[in-house]
């Protein structure tokens, strides 16, 4: 295992549904000694309830609204790495925040990697639809711009070895001028 890397203040990971944000997240957490949490699974810690049970009996908007509420309590805590729903960043509230709070860490990935990891999961309610791809197309049109516009750090996950792709992370977040090492 690669050795402890203490980098200082927190990590939002952005991007569509299978890109990799809780996979990679919770491997950052661990190569950086930071606290892991995912929005969507803290909103179900809240509700006890699915996701996709949110989504059907109160909808979307609903739903985005807990988002919100979730993402706005994690953001004020130190030293977390945050995996944020897909569409975290369809509100300006939830771009704003994630931006003045950490560093912002956009992983892309190309759609046949993205319907890949999400064609057989049933907790994805956006895409329990009959053309799946093209609902990842338009949600990619829809998004990519909001997280390009917040992001510090883009990072393509297509193809990528978990491990190699955190080792690659950390090297950018060590170079980056606004992401210091902690000092004792």
């Amino acid at each position: 295992m690669p050795a402890m890397e203490k980098l200082a203040g927190n990590f939002f990971l952005v991007g569509l549904m299978g890109a990799g944000k809780t996979t990679v997240g919770r491997a950052l957490a661990r190569r950086t000694g930071k606290t892991f949490y995912d929005s969507d699974q803290e909103i179900e810690a809240r509700t006890g309830v699915r996701v996709a049970t949110i989504f059907d009996i109160e909808g979307e908007m609903r739903f985005r609204n807990r988002e919100a509420c979730v993402i706005r309590d994690l953001a004020q805590q130190r030293d977390i790495v945050l995996a944020t729903g897909g569409g975290a960043v369809l509100r300006e509230e939830n771009r704003k925040v994630l931006a003045s709070h950490g560093t912002v860490i956009y992983l892309r990935a190309s759609i046949d990697d993205l319907l890949a990891r999400t064609q057989h999961d049933k907790n994805r309610p956006l895409l329990q639809i009959a053309d799946p791809r093209a609902k990842l197309e338009s949600l990619f049109n829809e998004r990519d711009p909001f997280y390009r516009e917040i992001a510090d750090i883009i990072i393509d996950t297509t193809q990528q070895n978990v491990n190699l792709l955190v080792g690659r992370l950390v090297d950018q977040l060590l170079d980056s001028p606004h992401h210091p090492k902690e000092t004792d």
